[in-house]
Order: C-alpha cells, then structure tokens, then sequence
C-alpha cells in the first residue's frame, strides 16, 4: 500500500472526516480518536442500523478503512496518552475550534517539540486566523460565504445548495493534498508542518472560474438555472440541461471544431428521426462561431433541439452521442451509477459488512494501483482498536 509505513491519529468531525479517509483509502493507518461514549457525528442523521445500533451514513462513508480508539483528548490523562501517540505519529489531522488543542497542550507547537517530523492538519471553516477564525459553521453557511450559492439556483430564484452537503468533500479532498505535500517536504528538509485549511476557500477552489469574470470583464456571475451563461459576446445564455423522457440531459451548443463536428452529427441524427428543420440543415458549420450569438439566435438554435432530445431517454442519448462521436451526457441519479456499466466493468461498487448479518453497498477505492483497486473496510465499532494505545502503556 501507498501509505502503509505512515500512523495518523484523526481527531477531527465532519468537516474534515474525508481527509482521514483518503489517506487511509492509500494505506496508512489512520486511528480515529473518540471520546468516551463515541464521535457525536455517528449519530447524525440519516442513519442505517448496525449490530450496535443506528449508525450515520455519512460517519460510516468517512470513517470507513480507520482504526477507533477512546481517548478524552480534553482531560489531563487523555492528553498525556495522546502526546505519548503523537510522538511517534506522522500526521495529526483536526477541526477544533482554533486555540482549543493549544489550550490543552496538543497544539502543533506543542507536538513538534518531542516529533520535530510530526505534519498537523487543521480542517475549520474559515482557518485558524482572520475575524471569522471563531464561526462555526454548517454546510449552508459554508457555501454561502465561498460564493457557491450565489451561482446555484434559478436566475429569478433564490440561492441553492446541493442537498448533500459538499463543503467536507471539498475541505477533505484539500486537508489530503496539504498532507501530502507536508509529507514530500518533509521527505527534502526532514521537518514537519502545519497544514491550515479553510472549507470556505476549499469551496472557492471549485468555483474559481466566476471571479475570473470581474477580474478580466467586471461581470459580476449570477444564477441562471439550467442554463449557461458568459459564452457570448451579446450576454445570450445557452441551456446546459435538457429534459428528455425519463430525466435529464447535459448538452450545449459548442464552436470550435468538436463543437461543429457535433452540431453537424446532431442535425444529421435529428433528419433521420425527421425532426431536423431546414433552418438548421442549411447552417454553415464549418464557420459557425457562438460569441457573436444574440438571445433571439440562440433560442431559434435551441427550440427545435430541445424538441428532439425531449424524444429520447437517457440510454438513448448516451449510445446516440458515444456511437456518432458527439459532446454530451446524460444526468445520472445514483441508481444510475449502481447499473453503469463502466462502473460495473472497473469493479467499483464493493460490498462491506454492516453488522454480523447485513452487507452495504460502498464505493470501492478511488484509484487502481497496480491492477487492484484500494480496498475498503467498514467503520470501526467505538473503541475498536484498544489496542494501539495498549502499545503505548
């Protein structure tokens, strides 16, 4: 395994569960640090009953492939214990509040002192410093404050978030990669870090292309639902996301060679099915440009496409693009991705055991290395794994 020689101790909640996950996903062994009683978040809704009763689905997808330990990091005995763990650590990754670890001696200042290697990640919602370092936040609040939802929603309506919350996945995914480069630093100047990750700037990652339009437009990006905007000269808006028969579809008018290429493949399916317009069966692709678009070009270009894919369902449109060499997918729901047949062919989905008597169907590992994919084990009971702090007594 990538990271098997590398011991993490986890102390951090939700907002930072999926750090630990990658890197336990690549080998290393990742204890997570409970307190007595066990981790509040495994309680969260919703839930999936266990041999030890109901358990959070999103603290079993984040702490699955880690080892549980008890330890109550805020009394006097649990924090000589876990200095004792920290000294022969390579990571310690944590969202407490900041200030709170160094108030009980277990900053990295502190840890660096007996394990000068020892690489720190701190996952919080705005950072360890700045006027918002003390906020807590939700999902909601952490998507409002990166930007993310003043571009999610309906032009006319008012700002969305996705329903699964997506501010952890982003943090996580960041917290991992700021490990990571700690560790191949580290492997150059013997010395390890302190990581800081903010959720809200891990979340404006994902949309760093909107502020890209002030900087070079003063083009302040807006909501505009199903449509795309910031493709025209003219301000004309294009639509993203088309219904067909049995839900959604991704496909935009494009420029350039791939897009003329697909254009011309589209209008020459919508003549086999009779429903190609002459308006389009005389257009000029080879030269066809969407910058200089009006609203009224576009809608004219749309109108009669949105009536054809409204005609096919998503397996259709999928072996319709792929066969012709086309731009465009269908919007999988999850039970879609159960049955995708690439999925399927790579060995993805894995079944783990829930309790004595009940398995769950997981993601497999996110990556194949040399021809077998990351394995992935259930979340470990409360407690689990006595015996990594047995070693240390």
């Amino acid at each position: 395994m990538l990271l098997a020689p590398y011991r993490v101790l986890d102390l951090t909640g939700p907002l930072g569960f999926m750090a630990g996950r990658v890197l336990a996903d690549l080998g290393a062994d990742v204890v997570k640090i409970e307190p007595p009683g066990g981790d509040p978040a495994r309680r969260t809704p919703p839930t999936v009953e266990t041999a030890v009763g109901p358990q959070s689905v999103f603290w079993l997808t984040g702490n699955a492939n880690k080892k549980s330990v008890v330890i109550d990091v805020s009394q006097a005995r649990g924090q000589a214990l876990f200095r004792r763990l920290a000294a022969k650590a390579d990571f310690v990754l944590e969202s407490y509040a900041p200030g709170t670890l160094e108030k009980w001696g277990l900053g990295y200042v502190d840890l660096s002192r007996f394990n000068p290697g020892l690489i720190m990640v701190s996952v919080t919602p705005f950072g360890q410093d700045g006027p918002y370092r003390d906020f807590r936040a939700s999902d909601l609040e952490i998507m409002a404050l990166s930007g993310a939802m003043s571009l999610a929603g309906e032009a006319d309506g008012e700002p969305m978030r996705v329903s699964v919350p997506q501010s952890p996945m982003f943090a996580g995914l960041e917290a991992a990669m700021g490990a990571l480069s700690a560790l191949a630093a580290r492997a150059v100047t013997g010395r390890g870090q302190h990581v800081d990750v903010s959720a809200q700037v891990a979340v404006m990652a994902a949309v760093s292309h909107a502020p890209a339009f002030w900087d070079l437009n003063r083009e302040n990006p807006g909501r505009a639902g199903t449509f795309v905007t910031g493709r025209t000269l003219t301000g004309a808006r294009m639509r993203a996301l088309w219904p067909c028969r049995d839900g959604w579809i991704n496909f935009i008018v494009y420029g350039g060679a791939a897009g003329r290429e697909t254009n011309r493949q589209l209008v020459s399916w919508m003549h086999e099915a009779g429903m190609a317009p002459e308006s389009l069966l005389r257009m000029d692709w080879e030269n066809f440009q969407v910058p200089p678009l009006t609203q009224d070009d576009v809608d004219r270009l749309e109108r009669p496409i949105g009536e054809f894919l409204a005609t096919l369902t998503k397996r259709e449109f999928y072996d319709g693009v792929t066969s012709r060499g086309m731009l465009g997918y269908p919007v999988s729901t999850v039970a879609d991705l159960l049955a995708d047949p690439q999925l399927q062919a790579r060995d993805f989905w894995r079944k783990i055991s829930l309790d004595t008597e009940r398995e769950g169907t997981v993601p497999g590992g996110f990556a194949i290395v040399d021809g077998e994919r990351l394995a992935v084990r259930r979340a470990p009971r409360v407690g689990e794994h006595h015996e990594v702090t047995v070693e240390e007594d």
